[in-house]
């Protein structure tokens, strides 16, 4: 066998070309990874330094022959240097640049040694790049442990090509040339594999980085990749565990034709990618496992296989709940809210064909006093209270939910009949137990009333948002009659709410619109027929309306609370009224103006009468306010300081209608009044009624005990003033003694009646 170096030279650039190009085309597909160019572009080096000094004796000099030749290695020395650092993740941005300069430089300061001994050239260069190769298989085989191979294979490359420098016989040549070439290639092929892997370790570090699950599937379920946290979600250690199992073998209860519906589905026309599929995983620890499901399909070497992204939905599934509870649950109370309550009680009709239910509507009455006394906290702790202790009075099957504010509802479902009786007993269950006191964290309890509202089905309605409205009206109707009432509903409220309702639109616009206008009833004394004082009456002509009586607007305007709007403008419109008469031939009369529970909470309704009265020139005794019952009664002791103000400025306070309603004689000591005017059912029968005339009797003798003065309202005959004069009643005011009249009519009232003017002569 020939032993001629040259066909060394020439098998061993061939191998280099071969080897080469492979790196340099892995590095052209993949462009990171940058040490397959650096080891593609040192092996050219070496390669081209070869191949110079085979073919290149006959062209070139012998000096410039040997300068390439080192150049060349010298390079390959650099370009092996940059790719081991970059591929150990060490080479900093530049520095190949400076690694080849270096090597380069070097073979330069060889160059004066080389002139004079040329054979040493190769073999002394070869040496150096045996060393190199050395220091990389070190390197490779202490940085990588799975390349600890591919070092030591580096390492022995590496002396064989140190041995270059030795004279070796030439059957010790050809061992040594085999063996080298033996050496070379596998760490060529080495290089190469290093490569390729640290591609596929990129793209699995990268599936493993997914936060999501990831597997890849074929047409029958069999599983051929997955990641660490596909792996982690099914329950098993590594993704190894999932390779070749069928996917209905790692989830327990998925059947083989389920799994293979993805592949239909992506084979239908018009399919959109994903497809997206949610689902409950049962897995082998008997746990269950909410996912979404992204699939997409895969064509590899004409077979498809399926994408399948696996979402872990339990935090959502929980953000979900937790929505749907915010959405239904009312956070106060823990009941249901009013969304919740109308679903439910669209199922209770729709699920009970045949049978009634009826629907409470509870109104804690004066709730607010216990938010604007003790603060929201403790107005939220009652409420859990008021809901807990109507809880308790419910069946299984009862509905409870709060409505809002301070109502609640109550559905009772599967009623007998018409099921007002049961409604009615609940409701009568409801009002009492609400009068229980409630221990709260003041350390004493409050006591509360409710009013409640009742509503069937069907008799009062078919559909739910008809029944609630109707029970809410019926709850109103229930307020009006007082505290701790219950009333049923009837299409005369319903009647009634809607007249409310248009009422309501067109009050809005009154004051604005000049709709208003005051008429004075006059009030006399009894004994002398003097006109001592008139009442302001408020009545109202509207162009959609007509004339709306007081009885019908009045209750309108305190329930939406335009009570305290009109209140301020009938007491600055009678005080100037009262101004101007003063100004004329009345001289100084009292106005008597009705007061609503609203205008007494007022925070500004002291100020406000300071400003009528002196914005009008008017003493306080000329103004006396007219309070019902009902207003003593709702807020006692917000009222009782005000009305200490009020009269602190010597405006009067009269109580209206005494006679009626509670009548509570510890209102006439406890408020300080003035006046008390008897209510007209008792005059009326004065003259034929002996029990009428002992009542009347006894309140004008109880009105002179306590120092009050007294009006009696309803006076329509001269037997009835004359009985009320002989019994001492200080004022009249009725028909009898003149109708409400318009302001510019008072002087001409008072002259046709020949009533003497106070303090002025009438003129005409």
């Amino acid at each position: 066998m020939s032993t001629d170096p040259s066909q060394f030279a020439l098998t061993s650039v061939v191998a280099d070309a071969i080897l080469s190009a492979i790196l340099l085309f892995l590095w052209v597909m993949q462009r990171k990874e940058r040490h397959a160019l650096f080891w593609g572009l040192g092996q050219v080096c070496i390669m081209s330094g070869t191949g110079l000094w085979l073919f290149g004796q006959q062209l070139v000099a012998p000096g410039l022959l040997n300068a390439l030749c080192a150049l060349a290695l010298a390079g390959a020395m650099g370009f092996y240097w940059a790719g081991t650092q970059f591929f150990l993740g060490r080479l900093r941005r530049g520095q190949w640049r400076w690694a080849l300069l270096g090597s380069l430089l070097m073979a330069l300061a060889l160059q004066p040694l080389w002139r004079g001994a040329a054979h040493w050239v190769i073999p002394s260069v070869t040496g150096l790049m045996g060393c190199m190769l050395v220091w990389c298989g070190v390197k490779l085989a202490g940085g990588r442990h799975r390349y600890r191979l591919l070092g030591i294979t580096m390492v022995l490359r590496g002396v064989l090509n140190g041995t270059a420098l030795l004279t070796l016989l030439p059957e010790v040549y050809l061992l040594w040339f085999t063996f080298s070439m033996l050496f070379k290639c596998l760490s060529m092929l080495g290089l190469i594999y290093a490569v390729q892997e640290e591609i596929q370790q990129r793209y699995g570090h990268t599936i493993d980085s997914l936060s999501n699950g990831f597997l890849i599937r074929d047409r029958r379920g069999y599983v051929h990749v997955a990641n660490e946290r596909c792996a982690r979600l099914l329950g098993f250690d590594s993704p190894a565990d999932l390779l070749g199992q069928h996917v209905s073998d790692l989830l327990p209860g998925l059947t083989r034709p389920m799994a293979e519906q993805y592949f239909a589905a992506f084979e239908a026309e018009g399919a959109v990618y994903p497809l997206s599929q949610e689902a409950v995983f049962h897995l082998h620890d008997g746990s269950e496992l909410p996912i979404e499901m992204l699939a997409s399909p895969y064509v590899e070497r004409g077979q498809l296989f399926c994408l399948v992204q696996l979402l872990d939905i339990s935090e959502r599934r929980k953000k979900d709940a937790e929505l749907y509870k915010a959405a239904r649950i009312d956070p106060i109370t823990g009941f249901y809210n009013r969304h919740a309550l109308a679903a439910r009680l669209a199922q209770t009709i729709a699920s009970a064909p045949g049978q009634s239910c009826a629907v409470l509507f509870i109104d804690l009455d004066k709730f607010k006093r216990v938010n604007d006394s003790f603060g929201h906290a403790v107005g939220d702790e009652l409420l859990r209270k008021v809901a807990k202790r109507l809880h308790g009075l419910l069946a299984a099957d009862d509905i409870l939910a709060r409505f809002g504010g301070d109502e609640f509802i109550v559905v009772l479902p599967g009623l007998e009949g018409d099921g007002m009786e049961a409604a009615i007993a609940c409701a009568s269950q409801i009002i009492a137990a609400m009068g229980l006191s409630f221990n709260l964290s003041l350390h004493h309890g409050i006591g509360l009333s409710a009013s409640v509202g009742l509503a069937c089905y069907p008799l009062h309605g078919a559909e739910c948002d008809i029944l609630i409205r109707h029970a809410d009206i019926a709850m109103y109707e229930a307020k009006k009659a007082g505290r701790g009432e219950w009333r049923l509903f009837n299409e005369t409220m319903n009647q009634a709410a809607k007249d409310a309702l248009v009422i309501d639109g067109a009050l809005r616009q009154a004051i604005a619109n000049e709709e208003f206008h005051l008429v004075y009833q006059p009030i006399t004394d009894a004994h002398t027929q003097q006109l001592k004082k008139v009442e302001a009456l408020l009545r109202w002509d509207s162009p959609l309306l007509g004339t709306v009586a007081p009885d019908r607007f009045i209750p309108v305007a305190e329930d939406s609370g335009l009570i305290v709007e009109i209140g301020t403008w009938v007491l600055r419109q009678a005080c100037r009224q009262v101004a101007l008469w003063k100004q004329g031939s009345l001289g100084e009369i009292t106005i008597s103006i009705n007061v609503s529970a609203w205008q007494l909470v007022d925070p500004g309704f002291v100020a406000l009468v300071q400003d009528a009265l002196r914005s009008n020139g008017l003493a306080a005794h000329q103004l006396e306010l007219e309070l019902t019952e009902r207003v003593l009664i709702d807020d006692g002791a917000n009222v009782r300081a005000v009305l200490e103000q009020l009269r602190a400025m010597g405006v009067s306070i009269s109580l209206d209608d005494f006679g009626t309603g509670y009548s509570s004689l510890s209102y006439l000591t406890q408020f300080h009044l003035n006046t008390l005017k008897i209510d007209r059912a008792f005059v009326m029968d004065i003259e034929h009624s002996e029990r009428s005339n002992n009542l009347v009797h006894a309140i004008i003798a109880m009105g002179h005990s306590l120092g009050l003065q007294l009006v009696a309202e309803g006076v329509e005959t001269a037997g009835q003033a004359h009985i009320l004069e002989q019994m001492g009643c200080h004022y009249l005011q009725g028909f009898h003694i003149a109708k409400p009249i318009l302001p510019d009519d008072m002087l001409l009232f008072a002259e046709q009646r020949g009533i003497p003017l106070l303090g002025a002569s009438v003129v005409a």
